[in-house]
């Protein structure tokens, strides 16, 4: 190739300028290049404190606000979030948002983070403005389902689900489990027991699952299998107390006031402070024809804290109030 002044220049240099001046067109050069590559192996490997510095040196260099990447934005803001920092988080992500404001990973990391911080609100827009972009955007769908969980409109958190289980029906056991508990909550029990079943089958050592579908079964007034399904849930989890009164609770709603007084005593020699289990105890008492027995339970109650709910119970009915 020949140039008006008669010197060669070979294609190869003419390409290569080319990049040069693209790179410089943009701001982008192959050091700042090798600079966010090296921000975020510094993240990968956990070091979010040095990922912070090297990212925001990497963002804050340049002046021009339109230069500065939505990606580097998204990692410091995961970064500060890692640091339990979410407030910091949400500064990058919204500073990122005001000029790249059609980024659907910064509005899906904004707005996760505006859910895990009960702002519902903001987080229910900020999802709406990814599924505008995106409509089949799955962690969108599934984090607008949550959202409208977390408020109570279970009918509504369906929809979301119904389409992400379209486009995705192999989603993890976690979705499904949240899908059952939407028809659980509007005492869909026959659906939420489906639900559940999936989910217990793809991962049958979560013992929430267990519980959820012992509540389907009881809701199901299958009051053996609900039984069944809690005390697995109780082999899974042994330290927690909110299961533990649950079986003698509904063995008494049954009817069945012998077992469930067998079940209180033996919660309470374990744990003799249970409020719930107190009162159980009480309740079983007065059923079984033990109301001498009963009253005394009462009176042991009264000698709980005043802001305790037992004692102000048993106040109630010792004062035949």
């Amino acid at each position: 190739m020949w140039c008006k002044n008669k010197f060669f220049i070979p294609a190869f240099l003419l390409c290569f300028c080319a990049v040069q001046a693209q790179a410089g067109l943009f701001g982008i050069s192959f050091k700042d290049r090798q600079e966010f590559v090296d921000a975020r192996e510094t993240y990968n490997r956990g070091d979010y404190r040095q990922a912070v510095i090297e990212l925001s040196n990497y963002i804050y260099k340049t002046k021009n606000i339109k230069r500065r990447e939505a990606r580097a934005y998204r990692l410091l803001g995961l970064s500060y979030e890692h640091l339990n920092q979410p407030e910091k988080a949400l500064e990058v992500y919204l500073e990122a948002l005001e000029f790249h404001d059609e980024d659907v990973p910064l509005l899906l990391a904004a707005a996760a983070l505006y859910q895990h911080t009960n702002l519902i609100d903001r987080s229910i827009e900020l999802y709406d403005r990814a599924l505008a972009l995106e409509p089949n955007n799955l962690e969108a769908l599934s984090g607008q389902a949550e959202n409208y969980i977390e408020m109570g409109f279970y009918s509504k958190a369906r929809q979301y689900y119904d389409e992400f289980f379209r486009l995705n029906p192999q989603a993890p056991s976690i979705n499904r489990a949240r899908y059952a508990y939407t028809f659980l909550k509007q005492r869909n029990y026959a659906d939420a027991f489906i639900n559940i079943t999936m989910a217990k089958t793809e991962d049958p050592e979560d013992p929430s699952y267990w519980l959820l579908s012992a509540r389907a079964y009881k809701g199901l007034n299958r009051i053996d299998d609900a039984l069944a399904d809690l005390d697995v849930a109780l082999q899974l989890a042994p330290e927690r107390e909110d299961l533990k009164p649950l079986r003698a609770m509904w063995l008494y709603q049954a009817g069945n006031y012998e077992q469930s007084l067998a079940d209180t005593q033996a919660l309470l020699a374990q744990n003799p402070d249970n409020e719930l289990a107190l009162f159980m105890l009480y309740m079983n008492l007065q059923k079984t024809g033990q109301t001498k027995q009963a009253r005394e339970q009462l009176k042991k109650i009264q000698e709980l804290d005043q802001d305790s709910f037992a004692r102000r119970v048993a106040d109630k009915l010792l004062n035949g109030k």
